[in-house]
């Protein structure tokens, strides 16, 4: 398994997610501000679909760091990901 590793640069974070299939969300959250995610292949209920620059600004704004991992135990691509605080 590889190590979990944080960044806050925004080409990686893009490269990652789209080479997994991901695209930026946000949790819908009915106006109340939002809550970012990262959606993989068809779009899950409760999540809106929102552009990078969208994305971007609410990560910066909100000064989050993108903790993520590249393989699983096994070798195979992993999609685990979270948002955290710088």
């Amino acid at each position: 398994m590889s190590e979990a590793r944080t960044t806050t640069n925004h080409d990686e974070i893009r490269k990652w997610a789209e080479a997994r299939d991901g695209h930026p969300a946000m949790v819908d959250t009915k106006g109340s501000g939002g809550i970012l995610r990262i959606d993989f292949g068809e779009p899950e209920d409760g999540l809106e679909q929102i552009e990078w620059d969208e994305f971007f600004r609410v990560f910066d704004d909100n000064k989050l760091a993108f903790l993520y991992q590249d393989e699983v135990k096994s070798g195979k691509t992993s999609r685990f990901n979270k948002f955290v605080e710088r």
